[in-house]
């Protein structure tokens, strides 16, 4: 997500026991800790208040659903799938034979 490598993290980590001390890193930790804790809390919350809202049939919403990047990769993906299926089907329209006409046959193979 934001593309940090462990040489970033152990710099960042220096940095904060030199600015912050040793004896506040661990309160600080633990503080950051539960303020993620209840940010998660709150957005599955408001997930499930949404789903509620919507109704039973949304009942299976993902919030990623919800990103324009997905959405358009996945009307993109059906409408390319559509177009090959079009296209094999045209494909063996071309390949099929006409009543009474005998498929090409080479006698040299075997």
């Amino acid at each position: 997500m934001f593309d940090i490598g462990f040489m970033e993290l152990a710099v960042i980590a220096l940095v904060a026991v030199v600015v912050l001390g040793p004896d506040r890193l661990p309160d600080l930790a633990r503080q950051a800790a539960q303020l993620l804790h209840r940010a998660r809390g709150l957005a599955h919350n408001a997930r499930d208040e949404l789903r509620s809202e919507l109704g039973p049939e949304y009942s299976d919403l993902q919030l990623r659903d919800l990103d324009p990047r997905t959405i358009v990769r996945k009307h993109i993906t059906e409408a390319m799938a559509e177009v090959d299926r079009e296209e094999a089907e045209r494909a063996a329209e071309r390949t099929r034979l006409a009543d009474g006409q005998v498929p090409p046959f080479d006698v040299e193979a075997t």
